[in-house]
């Protein structure tokens, strides 16, 4: 890795790698417009959620820019285990939104991927970006997405917000035993 990052029009452009990623984070979107709209009711994020939740996009997007510009690393140790990494990101995440899609419209969803972790779309994509960042062993483009991991993190509170106004005690409970990233199972609360 260069302490200068690269900056360079071609062909064998990292922009490969964030075609897959558009296409997975455009069917999550789709997905989720399709199993929520209509279902808020009353709830309203606050300003301070708007913000995140619009923010987010930024760091988002400045990837995708930079992506046009940074080289993938061929032929080297970066670039095959960037595109290990990215690959099982790529397969995460279409399990999840897969896991998502099927659930009932009703429930919490609990099965597939989402009985070890509350966010399993999100750390599927953090491990796309991650291997695209290590495929073209750029600093500046894993600094791109730990910034998007911050503002993921950020922004999860006023989700399980809402989920908790849609589901209640059904949400609190899956809340309560599944963790948010690790996977690792919480233990549940008791209830006093």
């Amino acid at each position: 890795m260069s302490l200068i990052p690269a900056f360079e029009l071609g062909l064998w452009n990292a922009w490969i790698l964030t075609i897959p990623i558009l296409i997975i984070s455009f069917s999550d979107m789709g997905a989720t417009a399709s199993r929520e709209s209509g279902k808020e009711g009353d709830f309203k994020l606050t300003k301070k959620e708007n913000r995140t939740a619009n923010a987010i996009f930024l760091p988002m997007v400045i990837s995708w820019v930079y992506t046009v510009l940074l080289p993938l690393q061929l032929d080297t140790m970066w670039l095959y285990s960037g595109l290990i990494i990215f690959l099982f990101g790529a397969v995460f995440t279409i399990t999840a939104i897969i896991n998502f899609a099927t659930s009932p419209k009703d429930k919490v969803i609990t099965k597939g991927l989402y009985r070890f972790t509350r966010n399993p779309t999100y750390i599927g994509l953090i491990l796309m970006h991650t291997g695209l960042g290590i495929a073209c062993a750029s600093w500046l483009y894993l600094l791109l997405t730990a910034v998007f991991l911050i503002m993921l993190n950020s922004v999860s509170p006023s989700e399980e917000r809402y989920l908790l106004y849609r589901y209640g005690g059904d949400y609190l409970k899956y809340k309560n035993r599944t963790s948010r990233w690790i996977g690792i199972p919480k233990s549940e609360k008791k209830q006093s």
